[in-house]
Protein backbone atom coordinates (compact mmCIF):
# COMPACT_ATOMS: atom_id res chain seq x y z
CA UNK A 1 0.00 0.00 0.00
CA UNK A 2 2.90 2.39 0.60
CA UNK A 3 3.84 2.06 -3.13
CA UNK A 4 0.31 3.21 -4.17
CA UNK A 5 0.70 6.32 -2.04
CA UNK A 6 4.14 6.61 -3.34
CA UNK A 7 2.90 7.22 -7.05
CA UNK A 8 -0.39 8.96 -6.47
CA UNK A 9 -1.12 12.07 -4.73
CA UNK A 10 -3.26 12.67 -1.52
CA UNK A 11 -6.56 11.82 -1.82
CA UNK A 12 -7.87 15.56 -1.48
CA UNK A 13 -5.16 16.66 -3.84
CA UNK A 14 -5.59 17.86 -7.33
CA UNK A 15 -3.32 16.11 -8.53
CA UNK A 16 -5.16 12.85 -7.89
CA UNK A 17 -7.88 12.60 -10.73
CA UNK A 18 -5.19 13.72 -13.55
CA UNK A 19 -2.36 11.05 -11.91
CA UNK A 20 -4.73 8.23 -12.31
CA UNK A 21 -6.11 9.58 -15.46
CA UNK A 22 -2.04 10.14 -16.84
CA UNK A 23 -1.94 6.24 -15.43
CA UNK A 24 -4.62 4.37 -17.26
CA UNK A 25 -4.54 6.32 -20.07
CA UNK A 26 -0.36 4.94 -20.29
CA UNK A 27 -1.23 1.19 -19.64
CA UNK A 28 -4.35 1.48 -21.98
CA UNK A 29 -1.85 2.72 -24.88
CA UNK A 30 0.61 0.10 -23.60
CA UNK A 31 -2.31 -3.06 -24.14
CA UNK A 32 -3.24 -1.24 -27.79
CA UNK A 33 0.30 -1.23 -28.45
CA UNK A 34 0.06 -4.81 -27.99
CA UNK A 35 -2.72 -5.82 -29.44
CA UNK A 36 -1.37 -3.84 -32.81
CA UNK A 37 1.88 -5.52 -32.40
CA UNK A 38 0.03 -8.85 -31.71
CA UNK A 39 2.74 -9.59 -29.03
CA UNK A 40 1.30 -13.14 -28.02
CA UNK A 41 1.61 -14.33 -31.44
CA UNK A 42 5.56 -14.36 -30.67
CA UNK A 43 5.07 -16.64 -27.89
CA UNK A 44 4.10 -19.24 -30.64
CA UNK A 45 6.16 -21.33 -32.76
CA UNK A 46 4.38 -20.73 -35.81
CA UNK A 47 6.67 -19.10 -38.23
CA UNK A 48 4.20 -16.72 -39.66
CA UNK A 49 4.92 -14.73 -36.38
CA UNK A 50 7.72 -13.24 -38.28
CA UNK A 51 5.71 -11.81 -40.89
CA UNK A 52 4.83 -9.48 -38.52
CA UNK A 53 7.48 -6.96 -39.59
CA UNK A 54 7.60 -6.54 -43.27
CA UNK A 55 10.99 -6.39 -43.92
CA UNK A 56 11.34 -10.21 -42.72
CA UNK A 57 8.89 -11.30 -45.75
CA UNK A 58 11.76 -12.03 -48.39
CA UNK A 59 13.72 -14.17 -45.73
CA UNK A 60 10.28 -15.77 -44.70
CA UNK A 61 9.44 -16.51 -48.72
CA UNK A 62 13.16 -17.84 -49.31
CA UNK A 63 12.74 -20.21 -46.31
CA UNK A 64 9.09 -21.46 -47.38
CA UNK A 65 10.87 -22.43 -50.91
CA UNK A 66 13.65 -24.48 -48.66
CA UNK A 67 13.64 -27.88 -47.96
CA UNK A 68 14.05 -26.75 -44.03
CA UNK A 69 10.50 -25.93 -44.28
CA UNK A 70 9.49 -29.28 -43.93
CA UNK A 71 11.46 -30.07 -40.44
CA UNK A 72 12.18 -27.03 -39.09
CA UNK A 73 10.40 -23.06 -38.32
CA UNK A 74 12.36 -20.01 -37.35
CA UNK A 75 12.51 -21.25 -34.09
CA UNK A 76 14.15 -24.23 -34.35
CA UNK A 77 17.46 -22.82 -35.89
CA UNK A 78 17.32 -19.01 -34.43
CA UNK A 79 16.54 -19.52 -30.99
CA UNK A 80 18.60 -21.83 -28.40
CA UNK A 81 17.09 -25.17 -27.30
CA UNK A 82 19.02 -25.85 -24.61
CA UNK A 83 15.69 -25.06 -22.12
CA UNK A 84 12.52 -23.41 -22.54
CA UNK A 85 13.72 -20.44 -20.19
CA UNK A 86 16.63 -19.80 -22.40
CA UNK A 87 14.50 -20.13 -25.59
CA UNK A 88 11.80 -17.39 -23.93
CA UNK A 89 14.59 -15.09 -22.40
CA UNK A 90 16.82 -15.11 -26.04
CA UNK A 91 13.35 -14.66 -27.75
CA UNK A 92 12.56 -11.47 -25.64
CA UNK A 93 15.86 -9.90 -25.67
CA UNK A 94 16.16 -10.21 -29.86
CA UNK A 95 12.62 -9.34 -30.26
CA UNK A 96 13.16 -6.23 -28.35
CA UNK A 97 15.97 -5.04 -30.45
CA UNK A 98 14.34 -6.34 -33.41
CA UNK A 99 11.27 -3.89 -32.53
CA UNK A 100 13.33 -1.40 -31.65
CA UNK A 101 15.01 -0.98 -34.77
CA UNK A 102 12.34 -1.41 -36.72
CA UNK A 103 9.93 0.96 -35.36
CA UNK A 104 12.94 3.61 -35.80
CA UNK A 105 13.28 2.85 -38.89
CA UNK A 106 16.97 1.89 -39.05
CA UNK A 107 16.90 -1.65 -40.62
CA UNK A 108 19.51 -2.57 -42.94
CA UNK A 109 18.81 -3.68 -46.38
CA UNK A 110 20.61 -7.04 -45.85
CA UNK A 111 19.97 -8.29 -42.48
CA UNK A 112 22.48 -10.04 -41.14
CA UNK A 113 23.27 -11.77 -37.80
CA UNK A 114 24.55 -10.51 -34.60
CA UNK A 115 27.35 -12.68 -32.95
CA UNK A 116 25.05 -13.98 -30.21
CA UNK A 117 22.84 -14.96 -32.81
CA UNK A 118 25.37 -16.42 -35.47
CA UNK A 119 26.78 -18.88 -31.98
CA UNK A 120 22.75 -19.91 -31.83
CA UNK A 121 22.56 -20.62 -35.37
CA UNK A 122 25.75 -22.36 -35.19
CA UNK A 123 24.92 -25.01 -32.23
CA UNK A 124 21.44 -25.84 -33.93
CA UNK A 125 22.72 -26.92 -37.14
CA UNK A 126 25.34 -29.01 -35.41
CA UNK A 127 22.42 -30.29 -33.18
CA UNK A 128 20.38 -31.12 -36.10
CA UNK A 129 22.97 -32.46 -38.44
CA UNK A 130 25.43 -34.36 -35.65
CA UNK A 131 25.20 -37.00 -37.51
CA UNK A 132 27.24 -35.94 -40.50
CA UNK A 133 29.01 -33.89 -38.69
CA UNK A 134 31.11 -36.05 -36.84
CA UNK A 135 31.14 -39.29 -39.07
CA UNK A 136 33.33 -41.71 -37.09
CA UNK A 137 34.23 -43.45 -40.06
CA UNK A 138 36.78 -40.29 -41.55
CA UNK A 139 37.95 -39.57 -37.81
CA UNK A 140 40.62 -42.49 -37.93
CA UNK A 141 42.29 -40.90 -41.31
CA UNK A 142 41.36 -37.55 -41.49
CA UNK A 143 43.54 -35.31 -39.50
CA UNK A 144 40.99 -32.69 -36.86
CA UNK A 145 38.21 -33.71 -39.03
CA UNK A 146 35.50 -33.40 -36.45
CA UNK A 147 37.12 -29.90 -35.35
CA UNK A 148 37.41 -28.61 -38.50
CA UNK A 149 33.59 -29.27 -39.14
CA UNK A 150 32.46 -28.03 -36.37
CA UNK A 151 34.76 -25.28 -35.35
CA UNK A 152 33.84 -23.03 -38.36
CA UNK A 153 30.46 -21.62 -39.28
CA UNK A 154 28.48 -23.72 -41.26
CA UNK A 155 27.20 -20.84 -43.57
CA UNK A 156 31.01 -20.23 -44.66
CA UNK A 157 30.17 -23.49 -47.01
CA UNK A 158 26.07 -23.66 -47.23
CA UNK A 159 25.68 -20.23 -47.91
CA UNK A 160 22.17 -20.14 -49.61
CA UNK A 161 20.64 -22.75 -46.44
CA UNK A 162 17.71 -22.18 -45.55
CA UNK A 163 17.42 -18.46 -47.19
CA UNK A 164 18.71 -18.66 -50.60
CA UNK A 165 20.02 -16.09 -52.73
CA UNK A 166 17.62 -13.22 -51.65
CA UNK A 167 18.35 -11.49 -48.07
CA UNK A 168 17.79 -7.72 -49.22
CA UNK A 169 14.83 -5.69 -49.10
CA UNK A 170 15.27 -4.66 -52.81
CA UNK A 171 15.79 -8.14 -53.97
CA UNK A 172 11.81 -8.73 -53.79
CA UNK A 173 9.53 -6.54 -55.76
CA UNK A 174 6.88 -5.31 -54.07
CA UNK A 175 7.79 -7.28 -50.97
CA UNK A 176 5.85 -4.79 -48.20
CA UNK A 177 2.86 -5.84 -49.18
CA UNK A 178 0.20 -8.46 -49.48
CA UNK A 179 2.14 -10.40 -46.46
CA UNK A 180 2.03 -13.99 -47.77
CA UNK A 181 0.33 -14.55 -44.03
CA UNK A 182 -3.02 -12.83 -45.89
CA UNK A 183 -5.56 -14.63 -46.59
CA UNK A 184 -6.55 -13.01 -49.28
CA UNK A 185 -9.50 -14.06 -51.38
CA UNK A 186 -9.15 -13.85 -54.99
CA UNK A 187 -9.74 -10.66 -57.12
CA UNK A 188 -12.55 -10.96 -60.10
CA UNK A 189 -13.70 -9.01 -61.71
CA UNK A 190 -18.04 -9.42 -61.27
CA UNK A 191 -18.54 -9.65 -64.97
CA UNK A 192 -15.92 -12.61 -64.88
CA UNK A 193 -17.57 -14.44 -62.18
CA UNK A 194 -20.69 -14.13 -63.64
CA UNK A 195 -19.13 -15.92 -67.31
CA UNK A 196 -17.59 -18.77 -64.64
CA UNK A 197 -20.44 -19.39 -62.83
CA UNK A 198 -22.42 -19.73 -65.85
CA UNK A 199 -20.21 -21.66 -67.49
Amino acid sequence: MKFKYKILPDKGSSWRTFAVFAIACIMGMGFFLMREAEVVSYLSDNPQACVNCHVMTPVYNSWMHSSHREWVSCNGCHVPQDNIFNSYYFKAKDGLYHSAVFTARMEPDVITMRPASEEVVQNNCIRCHIQQVTEVKYDGWIENHKENRTDRACWSCHQEVPHGRIHGLSTVKYNIAPLPTDQDEMVIPEWLAKEMEAQ
